[in-house]
This record gives structure tokens, C-alpha cells and sequence, in this order.
């Protein structure tokens, strides 16, 4: 039997956590900072589109925060940290082999699980983690 693994990889990790709490940065251009608010760590894809970078220092783009209503974080590690694990929690509920690589990745065995089609198990994944 062929072996399946899927890599699962949560998108802009920190951003996506700091909006479960807060509906209203939704479609609103989001960052965080890194340790002591020195550099940009996680960006939402509108933080993207209108041109910041990952590792910018943060005094370099106050222009642009300011500009375009950016909403700006200070990590949050205890916060992520939890978040990671109910996030490899319910991965756990498709398969009981689960690797996590990092905070917001892991590789997971799915040989032997029963789908309609991968791209269907991939997204009742999906739906099951943004629960």
C-alpha cells in the first residue's frame, strides 16, 4: 500500500490567531512584531499586498501602518503556543499520526483513512481546525 502524508501548514500563523479573537481585523491588514517589537514576524495577505515584508524593522514602515489603518500586535508566545496545540489536536482526530514539525506545521499519515477524495478530506480538516 502507498504511503499519503500531508504536510499541513497554517497560514500566517500568528496573524490568524490574534484574529479568532477579534471578527473585526478580518479583511484589515494585520502584523506582529517580534520580541520587543522590533521586526515584523507574521503579516496577514492584505499586510502583504500593500508591500510589507517579513523582517522589516518596525520604524521602517510606520509610514505605512499609519496610511493603511495597519492593526499591529506585540507576540503573543502563550497565546500561539495554545493555539498550536488544539490545532494539532484536531488534527488528531483525522489521524493518529500526527508529526509536528513547528509551532504551525506538521506532517500527518493519512494511509489507510477513508475519504471521498483528498481534496474533501482536506477541507473537512479545514473547517474542523477554523472550529
Amino acid at each position: 500500500m502507498k504511503s499519503v502524508i500531508a504536510l499541513i501548514d497554517a497560514n500566517n500563523f500568528y496573524v490568524s490567531c490574534e484574529r479568532v479573537f477579534n471578527a473585526s481585523l478580518s479583511k484589515r491588514p494585520v502584523m506582529v512584531l517580534s520580541n520587543n517589537d522590533g521586526c515584523v514576524i507574521s503579516r496577514s495577505d492584505e499586510a502583504k499586498r500593500i508591500g510589507i515584508t517579513m523582517g522589516v524593522p518596525f520604524f521602517q514602515i510606520e509610514d505605512i501602518i499609519s496610511q493603511h489603518n495597519v492593526a499591529v500586535f506585540s507576540s503573543n508566545y502563550a497565546l500561539y503556543g495554545d493555539m498550536s496545540r488544539r490545532v494539532m489536536q484536531a488534527l488528531n482526530e483525522f489521524s493518529p499520526e500526527v508529526e509536528i514539525y513547528s509551532i504551525d506545521e506538521a506532517f500527518m499519515n493519512l494511509s489507510g483513512i477513508r475519504c471521498e477524495s483528498p481534496t474533501e478530506l482536506g477541507r473537512k480538516i479545514q473547517k474542523t481546525v477554523y472550529q
